[in-house]
């Protein structure tokens, strides 16, 4: 999907966490990628979607944004970019 038209709840959480920052964000649609889609998974090894990379970096998924998000880390993260 993509922030527009997201393919589960946790892209939405995840897309719009990423919009509330104001900072720009690319998105790429794994779900119609099955090749993308298992790359990703094994190069991360993190068997679920979406995966979060910031400054070329792989944070994690759903739940670890929100946990960053709610504790101010992901504010640091983003600033310290």
């Amino acid at each position: 999907g993509n922030p527009a038209a997201p393919q589960c709840g946790f892209s939405a959480a995840v897309a719009d966490i990423l919009q509330r920052t104001g900072v720009p964000f690319e998105t790429r649609d794994v779900i119609s990628d099955p090749e993308l889609r298992q790359g990703v998974k094994a190069y991360t090894d993190w068997p679920t979607l979406p995966q979060i990379f910031i400054g070329h970096e792989f944070v994690g998924g759903c739940d670890i944004l929100r946990e960053m998000d709610q504790n101010g880390e992901l504010k640091e993260l983003l600033e310290g970019l």
